[in-house]
């Protein structure tokens, strides 16, 4: 799908703020309401927009320790995948999980309250899980955080 300036535009505005009414949105980008919603609706048809959701401050929900967990493997099996993807998507505290290049095998961003909750997750994580070597880093400051993509690269 081709985006134009006005797409990119309506997402920018989205990514801020996906609560705001179409009319708003509409004003913001030159257009009235008919067109623009004719638009969100056309960029959700195609999958650039994926869903809405809401961002929940992790300090007001008791999980303001963010652990970034390298993993390596000795094994890269497919049946031991998806043994290792079942594991991990079951531990609500991961948030993100990447298939990593390089050294680390895999990279996990998990969410607790403390080091002793983490200790938790990470025997969750290992206890039936062949892994070769499990690092955690334990973020000290949150200096950026988005969830809003750069947008100047979309066709």
């Amino acid at each position: 799908m081709k985006l134009d300036a006005i797409d990119r535009k309506i997402l920018e505005i989205l990514q801020i703020d996906g609560e705001q009414q179409v009319a708003q949105i509409a004003n913001q980008v030159g257009l009235s309401q008919t067109p623009c919603w004719r638009r969100i609706q056309r960029l959700k048809e195609a999958g650039v927009i994926t869903r809405n959701v809401m961002l929940v401050d992790p300090h007001k929900v008791n999980v303001g320790v963010t652990v970034f967990v390298s993993v390596r493997t000795s094994t890269h099996s497919q049946a031991w995948f998806e043994h290792f993807k079942a594991t991990v998507q079951a531990i609500p505290e991961v948030v993100e999980f990447y298939r990593m290049s390089g050294d680390i095998d895999y990279l996990l961003r998990v969410v607790v309250p403390d080091i002793a909750a983490y200790d938790t997750v990470y025997k969750r994580l290992t206890a039936d899980t062949q892994l070769f070597d499990v690092s955690s880093s334990f973020a000290m400051e949150e200096i950026k955080f988005t969830t809003a993509l750069p947008l100047n690269y979309a066709n």
